[in-house]
């Protein structure tokens, strides 16, 4: 269920490397399920420096205000219009079509402190468990 060459975090955001040290980023599956239906989304703007694991936006469903965690450092190149005007799609699509943000890694080796996708599979399970 999970793309196999993703990596992932513990606060459930994806990133789909690519070549030339960028990146896709994404919230997971499960995140899109428990958040309920996304209503906003606030993403940063071209040009923004973010660093791995810190704030850099917020998705907003009928239910509450989540934060949106960066999985690596780097520079926004690009957020994904289609989502801005149709949060929707993150719901339906979360590792194609529901893409939030393409980003320049500053810190390349800051992917392998990521989740694969068997760990964050197990890390979900580990999850379902508690509840």
């Amino acid at each position: 269920m999970n793309p196999k060459e993703y990596r992932y975090t513990q606060e459930h955001e994806w990133i789909c490397p690519e070549p030339g040290g960028k990146g896709r980023v994404g919230i997971t599956d499960y995140a899109q399920s428990q958040l309920g239906d996304i209503v906003f989304l606030d993403l940063p703007a071209p040009g923004t420096k973010v660093t791995q694991f810190e704030k850099m936006g917020e998705i907003e469903t009928v239910k509450a205000v989540s934060d949106l965690f960066s999985p690596v450092s780097g520079e926004i190149l690009e957020i994904n219009q289609a989502v801005i005007d149709d949060p929707r799609l993150v719901n339906e699509d979360p590792y194609g079509a529901g893409w939030l943000v393409r980003l320049a890694l500053s810190q390349p080796t800051e992917l392998e402190a990521l989740m694969s996708s068997d760990e964050y599979a197990e890390f979900v399970a580990g999850l379902s468990e508690e509840s």
